[in-house]
């Protein structure tokens, strides 16, 4: 079983270690690919210190342009399951393997580290739009997701190829419906996440709400238009 974590990062030197310290001490037969977006800091300079494994961007691609060189990664070397694993020390490693051995066990195609499996949402601004997504996907697919924002994501082989090969595939809760909707299993798993170790999240209020708005945009409307996959 060949198990890759894909960990986009800009601008994470002071988290990137620790991360995948984490990974090697609680996930040790996972192996790790760092895809460094363009940072301006120390990030790839520390990870080539450490001997991290580590893909250099020329520039900023974003989340998802970050995300799909890692599924290209894995598709090339063939990996059996791929996990999104952010590198600002948010994520525990300790629970890859039992997304791994749930995948396994219910044949889930994605399965998502879900922070409100097993409690409910907290009342905030952030999670009102959470809630929104929660409920733009039942009302398009069926499905209830509990966590659509989880940036905590297991993929499997299927799942690799298909990222890797279609440019629209992304890791946002437009692509999940669009799996949903078109017959791939997705499932979700209770997981605890940590606050940010240390610097700031690029998302904001202000652009918490657009990204909220975009997805829930994409969602009712784009994802109609959008293939299948390959």
């Amino acid at each position: 079983m060949k198990v890759l974590a894909i960990v986009p990062a800009y601008n994470e030197e002071d988290n990137i270690v620790s991360t995948i310290e984490d990974l090697q001490r609680n996930a040790p037969g996972v192996d790790h690919i760092i895809i460094n977006d363009g940072s301006s800091d120390a990030t790839e300079a520390i990870c080539r210190a450490h001997g991290f494994n580590i893909i250099t961007l020329p520039m900023n691609l974003g989340l998802a342009g970050g995300f799909q060189t890692g599924m290209k990664y894995a598709f090339q070397r063939g990996y059996d399951y791929a996990v999104q694993f952010d590198a600002d020390g948010q994520h525990s490693a300790a629970y890859i393997m039992p997304m791994v051995e749930q995948a396994e066990r219910d044949g889930s195609d994605i399965i998502i580290g879900s922070r409100f499996c097993a409690q409910k949402k907290p009342v905030s601004a952030r999670m009102a739009g959470s809630a929104l997504i929660t409920a733009m996907i039942r009302l398009t697919t069926g499905q209830k997701v509990q966590d659509p924002t989880s940036g905590m994501r297991l993929f499997d082989r299927d799942m690799i190829r298909q990222f890797a090969h279609n440019y629209d595939f992304s890791p946002e809760p437009d692509t999940m419906a669009l799996c949903i909707r078109n017959g791939y299993r997705v499932s979700e798993m209770q997981v605890e996440m940590r606050d940010r170790v240390a610097g700031e999240s690029y998302l904001n209020f202000t652009k918490s709400v657009a990204y909220m708005l975009r997805v829930c945009i994409s969602i009712m409307f784009v994802q109609w238009f959008r293939k299948k996959g390959n």
